[in-house]
């Protein structure tokens, strides 16, 4: 009998956000260790790329899903095709996501609605759909990638920081709700991470992607840890030594010095 954690081809995984950066490295890593997949992204075509280069290498399935997280029907279409098709998702998850930076007042707010879209309320509608067939059969993972963002305001990036510190108790939430029913639910924190994010949300030449203080991990790396982390049933992973304490740290100093230092490392320099 196969043990929590090790090779099954008859398990599937849903992975959003799957075409590239850490969504991308959760599939690969998946994949090695023999999962199937269902991949959800945008770029249908960068989807096959994928598909194909995955079954190749590590002969499992790949089942792709070309939709847009901002779409607010997309979380039900998607999982109404995989019933249609009586596709089971073994594990959850939820990497899709995406922020701007800038003051609130002068960014689209078309832009920050659709960020709410995908990086809450699309997070939270898949949560639920699949959490309630996991939880039929007692077993299940999810995943939800929130950031280090999540501890503090994030002036400069307002919207983007609120949105992950609802990911983050939300998912810390569930967890507890079905501990013992067989499923767990993790949280996965990153800090600074080496993908386009950066170069889409205009954070490239901030204090916080340049300074040696936070180093930006590989999203390898960020996938790796936050694999194990589930595995383990963690709650709660936050990738990186440094990372860990200065979210912890966080904790006990006054919010407003927080809010004020965290608007200086969102600052163009």
């Amino acid at each position: 009998m196969l043990r929590d954690g090790q090779a099954d081809h008859q398990k599937m995984v849903l992975v959003t956000g799957a075409s590239s950066g850490i969504g991308l490295e959760f599939a690969r890593l998946f994949a090695r260790h023999g999962y199937n997949l269902v991949l959800v992204a945008r770029d249908q075509t960068r989807l096959k790329e994928i598909a194909r280069e995955l079954e190749a290498k590590d002969g499992i399935a790949v089942k792709i899903i070309a939709k847009d997280l901002s779409n607010q029907s997309a979380p039900n279409e998607i999982h109404q095709r995989l019933c249609n098709e009586s596709v089971t998702v073994d594990v959850l998850v939820n990497c899709a996501g995406f922020g701007t930076a800038g003051l609130f007042s002068d960014e689209d707010i078309a832009s920050q609605l659709n960020m709410i879209q995908v990086n809450v309320v699309a997070v939270t509608h898949l949560t639920h759909l699949f959490l309630k067939d996991m939880l039929r059969r007692g077993t299940g993972k999810i995943l939800n990638v929130a950031s280090t963002a999540a501890f503090q305001p994030g002036p400069l990036m307002a919207v983007y920081y609120a949105t992950k510190a609802y990911v983050l108790s939300f998912s810390e939430a569930i967890a507890e709700e079905v501990r013992n029913s067989g499923i767990t639910v993790t949280a996965l924190c990153p800090g600074p991470t080496k993908t386009a994010f950066q170069v889409k949300a205009k954070m490239k030449q901030t204090r916080l992607f340049k300074t040696a203080l936070l180093n930006p991990l590989p999203a390898e790396t960020v996938a790796k840890i936050g694999y194990e982390g589930l595995m383990a049933h963690k709650r709660l992973v936050i990738p990186g030594f440094m990372n860990r304490i200065i979210a912890f740290a966080e904790r006990l100093l006054p919010r407003q010095w927080v809010t004020k230092a965290v608007r200086r490392i969102n600052e163009q320099i």
